[in-house]
């Protein structure tokens, strides 16, 4: 128990896998048939990681590596006594949810800094999840490499074969004829949700902790060299509007041509260049209904903005697990160009971006023009970054955004840094000041936060400050005039008096309390206390979680959430929630999230529930019922109910042609909002893409709007 519980540190002597050069090309089909993989020797045993640290597996995975000229080849045959009966998949969707799949996921080391890393992942059926990594800390989730893969389900477990061009990885130009770069591989078998690896790292950790990695060695790679990427398309759109003025066309059509171009100048820069640039295919957006006194943040899902984001990407998040509490400082969000606040597009003309990464520092830059639209005029943007590495996994940095426009121009500098103090011990703090031409106002912005990770806690603890004329016109704040104290604590505990440990995997009481005093009078405005003395986790993947939050507000402005308005004054309430979740991986799947209790003078009930159905990944259909039930609420002691419903369906032929779609109804303002999508991946990274987008929603004046949008665009990519 003792063993398991540890975070070791990563072992001197390496676990390795050896390559095998061949002189002739694979046909990738997923059954490891061909003469050449009996040349290879099969790999180390791998190491179980959840649940029972450093225990063999109860499922072996076999790994063999071939390469020739053009690719690196892996042959992996995941071992299950089930076979076919035991595998996990719900969709087929690229970049998936890796909580809903059995997969694997390899990740490389080329350059051997022990710091960063390329990942690429397949489940069962050759759906394909990549990203990048660096320190374990920040991450390109979006990124998409060029990489083929197609496995084959057996009644002894799954296959997958993969070919990996030498051009899509990175490592360095050297002299020496042999390489070995740091490499390790995990699997997750789903069923039983048992984590094994290649190399062997605390539970608590992940693989892409690549200083516990281990050696892929006798690799022979061809020099690395300059290569362009080139990706035109052309679209058409047909524009219908009811409802609007007279300064809007009923309707309209037109044809647009543009393209981008990524130029791989060598192992450590890339240069990406845009021009007329469409995102017609990104994701729509979900409505969220909004009761709390923090701004909603939208993410972004633009692929141009998405790749090398974690480079730009400095800042402390609003999602409790990453110790930010409700606060959210972003001194650059990309969101802020190519859109408005309501996330319409407006045109962006052309632009680029240069980013450069090495084991020593990392630099970006970003250069974009928007077009001036209506009574918004062109607009020019500048990012800057510039960041230092350092020691074992430090780094310091900075960050510049500029935003100019005839009427002046907003400036953000930002100072940050991050320091692994050890296995366990992290220090991330920023510092960021913001000035506008046009108002004349400086503002500043600042936090500090301290983590703690081992196998039985997470304890951190964030102090932060936004003064009131902080103004990142090019970023996002949560909140401003406030300063943030935001400590918490989890306990994950897994011990011998755990009952029901066959479907029982680890009880997580946790606490996180919130105090927010506002910077101009230094008075307290806000405080909670989010208690949960339940939260069990399920070995099935399932959850059950009860906490209780006292609440203390004191609101200097009026509070007005989904229409419901709340004068100034202090108000004390307790809300409760419970949050629950079948296994997510299972053909039906319900997660629920409900929240009763006093709110300011009332009472509400809040409920969130979504059902997925998931037959065969080729099917996936999900609904989602949000509602908020107020009860007194407000010196008018409102009652009233908002409803949100949503629908969502994925239905795929393969993981390259699919056919996606949602709706959307909120009561509030009686909008109706849909987007259908059809995607084929006719040849890697290349798609024709057919779009329907309906927006529809009453004005302030109670009148009805609606707009209709029919895309159709096809793009084509050629890597020289």
């Amino acid at each position: 128990m003792a063993q398991d519980a540890e975070v070791f540190r990563p072992d001197s002597v390496k676990r390795e896998i050896e390559a095998v050069q061949i002189s002739t090309s694979l046909k990738i089909e997923g059954l490891l048939n061909e003469a050449e993989w009996k040349k290879t020797k099969p790999s180390p045993r791998f190491v179980q990681i959840e649940p029972y640290q450093g225990k063999a597996p109860n499922h072996e995975t076999d790994v063999r590596v071939l390469y020739n000229r053009q690719f690196l080849y892996f042959g992996i045959f995941s071992r299950d006594s089930l076979g076919k009966k035991a595998i996990r998949a719900t969709d087929f969707k690229r970049d998936f949810n890796f909580l809903q799949h059995d997969l694997v996921t390899l990740s490389f080391d080329g350059f051997n800094d022990r710091r960063n890393a390329m990942a690429f992942a397949t489940n069962p059926y050759g759906v394909q999840r990549d990203l990048l990594s660096f320190d374990d800390v920040y991450y390109d989730l979006d990124w998409d490499g060029l990489w083929r893969v197609r496995t084959m389900r057996t009644d002894s477990g799954w296959v997958a074969e993969i070919a990996i061009p030498w051009q899509t990885l990175r490592y360095p130009k050297t002299t020496e004829t042999v390489q070995h770069w740091g490499f390790n591989i995990y699997r997750n078998r789903r069923l039983s949700n048992e984590i094994s690896a290649f190399s062997p790292f605390p539970r608590s950790f992940t693989s892409l902790r690549m200083d516990y990695a281990g050696v892929l060695k006798n690799l022979q790679p061809p020099p690395p060299k300059p290569n362009v990427r080139v990706q035109p398309y052309f679209l058409t759109s047909f524009d219908r509007y009811k409802g609007f003025d007279a300064s809007t066309k009923p309707e309209d059509t037109y044809v647009k041509l543009g393209g981008e171009l990524k130029w791989a100048i060598n192992p450590n820069a890339v240069l990406d260049l845009t021009a007329n640039t469409d995102f017609a295919q990104a994701d729509a957006d979900r409505q969220v209904n909004n009761v709390t006194r923090f701004s909603v943040f939208f993410p972004e899902r633009r692929q141009f903005f998405l790749e090398n984001a974690s480079l730009f990407g400095v800042g402390i998040s609003r999602n409790p697990d990453e110790s930010g509490g409700n606060m959210r400082i972003q001194p650059f969000f990309s969101r802020r160009i190519g859109l408005d606040d309501s996330g319409n597009p407006i045109p962006i003309d052309l632009g680029g971006r240069f980013v450069y990464r090495s084991a020593k520092r990392n630099i970006g830059a970003i250069l974009m023009r928007q077009r001036g639209v209506g009574d918004t005029p062109a607009t020019n943007f500048f990012v800057g970054r510039f960041s230092e590495n350092f020691g074992k996994q430090h780094h310091i940095g900075g960050l510049l955004t500029v935003k100019n426009r005839p009427d002046g121009s907003n400036v953000v500098s930002t100072l940050d840094g991050f320091f692994r103090l050890a296995e366990s011990h992290s220090l991330n703090t920023l510092v960021s000041h913001s000035t506008s031409s046009k108002t004349g106002k400086q503002g500043l912005s600042a936090y500090a936060q301290y983590f703690y990770v081992s196998n039985q806690y997470k304890i951190w603890w964030t102090q932060s400050i936004v003064t009131k004329d902080y103004d990142p016109e090019v970023g996002f704040v949560s909140r401003n005039d406030v300063i943030g104290t935001t400590p918490g604590i989890f306990w994950w505990y897994r011990g011998k008096h755990l009952p029901f440990k066959k479907w029982l995997r680890a009880w997580e009481p946790s606490v996180f309390p919130e105090f927010y005093h506002q910077v101009s009078t230094g008075k307290l405005i806000e405080r909670t206390w989010t208690i949960y003395p339940i939260w069990l986790n399920l070995q099935s993947g399932a959850y059950f979680g009860y906490s209780i939050t006292p609440t203390y507000q004191r609101l200097t402005d009026v509070f007005e959430p989904l229409g419901v308005k709340i004068q100034t004054g202090k108000y004390d309430y307790v809300r409760h929630q419970i949050y629950a979740s079948t296994d997510p991986s299972r053909m039906l799947n319900l997660q629920t999230i409900y929240n009763w209790g006093t709110y300011f003078g009332g009472k509400l009930n809040s409920g969130d529930w979504t059902l997925q159905f998931a037959p065969i990944p080729h099917f996936s259909l999900s609904g989602r019922f949000n509602r908020n039930r107020f009860m007194g609420v407000g010196e008018a002691k409102t009652h009233t109910t908002v409803d949100l419903y949503a629908i969502e369906g994925r239905f795929a032929l393969n993981p390259r042609l699919q056919l996606i779609g949602f709706y959307q109804r909120n009561s509030e303002n009686q909008s109706q909002n849909y987007n259908i999508r059809l995607s084929w991946e006719y040849r890697p990274l290349s798609y024709i893409y057919v779009v329907l987008n309906h927006r529809g929603f009453q004005n302030l004046q109670l009148k009805t709007q609606t707009e209709d949008h029919v895309i159709a665009k096809i793009s084509y990519l050629k890597q020289f």
